[in-house]
């Protein structure tokens, strides 16, 4: 049926919020599925897995009677409907039976052979925001908004950490801030950011299994901080960069902050020595900055703050920096 328009699909409320380069994904991962009279969609106990739109044809859905005692007809479905979307976004079992009236010709999402956990491998950001709109459909449709999110918040929750996390460290991944900083900051936000130094020293001395080893170390110091404010977010940047972003953090706290990263830092065990191999002791740099709504835009705010990072570190490095105009050393 290459005749059909796959793209019809993404008539789906589910995929209202997608921008022009995300809804290419989904045209391509589903797929069309001929459906003969007589035969089941779905029955009662399947897992919601996909959805449906009928571009042909005639669905009924029906539940079937205790000690077979007749059936009591749900719905019809016609050309242009779509089934099973808000069982889909609930990624519920399905309690009734869909049958095929009459020969039917359905666009299938996700395609024949795929499964939600497949997509989020490839593009986690489209998915998220899918299951995003799920639960907003779950809201509109369901009068208890409060029993809704209770029952769902923890599967997007999941799926957020899944798209944003980075797998090495468990830090949030620097499209994290891409994606959502027109979302989070609040005035004044801190951006304290940290480079390990010689760290190629240490992979070329000991290998890549070290510098992972030292990554991990390096992101339980982040985490410490934020568990110990209570706020704030731990991310990793490119390579072995990381850092803090704290909001509501005003220039004296950040500094304060920054300083404790420092010597966090300095304070990790080295690395042995091991044969002719000298010990690694840690140290790091850091450069920081606070942003503000009278500050740059933050996508002007943040690159010169990562470029002397990076100059610093290049420079020797192990020393903590108030960014500004005028580049201040602490």
């Amino acid at each position: 049926m290459e005749s059909v328009d796959r793209g019809s699909i993404l008539n789906a409320d589910l995929f209202s919020a997608l921008m022009e380069s995300e809804k290419s994904f989904i045209t391509n991962h589903s797929s069309i599925l001929q459906l003969k009279t007589g035969k089941h969609l779905f029955l009662p106990g399947d897992r919601a897995a996909h959805f449906y739109k009928l571009m042909e044809g005639q669905i009924r859905i029906y539940k079937k009677r205790q000690d077979d005692d007749g059936e009591d007809e749900m719905a019809q479905f016609k050309p242009g409907d779509i089934i099973g979307d808000f069982d889909f976004a609930r990624s519920a079992d399905y309690s009734e039976y869909a049958d095929a009236v009459e020969d039917s010709v359905l666009i299938m999402f996700p395609g024949d052979g795929y499964m939600l956990d497949d997509l989020v491998k490839e593009s986690p950001f489209t998915v998220l925001k899918i299951l995003h709109r799920s639960v907003t459909m779950m809201t509109e449709r369901i009068t208890t908004t409060r029993k809704v999110l209770l029952e769902n918040i923890s599967w997007v929750q999941e799926l957020q950490r899944k798209a944003y996390e980075d797998s090495g460290t468990g830090l949030w991944k620097q499209t994290f801030l891409t994606d959502e900083i027109n979302n989070i900051l609040e005035e004044p936000s801190a951006l304290i950011m940290l480079k390990p130094d010689r760290f190629k020293i240490l992979v070329d001395s000991r290998g890549h299994g070290a510098g992972d080893d030292a990554m991990i170390h390096i992101a339980n110091v982040l985490r410490n901080i934020t568990r110990k404010l209570g706020t704030g977010w731990s991310l990793r940047f490119k390579s072995n960069e990381t850092g803090l972003l704290i909001n509501k953090c005003d220039e004296t706290q950040a500094e304060k902050i920054a300083n404790e990263l420092f010597r966090s830092i300095a304070e990790l065990p080295p690395v042995p020595a091991s044969g002719d191999i000298p010990a690694f002791p840690f140290t790091g740099t850091i450069v920081w900055d606070v942003w503000t709504k009278n500050s740059a835009p933050w996508d002007e705010f943040f690159k010169p703050i990562y470029e002397r990072l990076l100059a610093a570190a290049k420079e020797g490095g192990n020393r903590v920096i108030r960014h500004l105009n005028t580049e201040k050393v602490l």
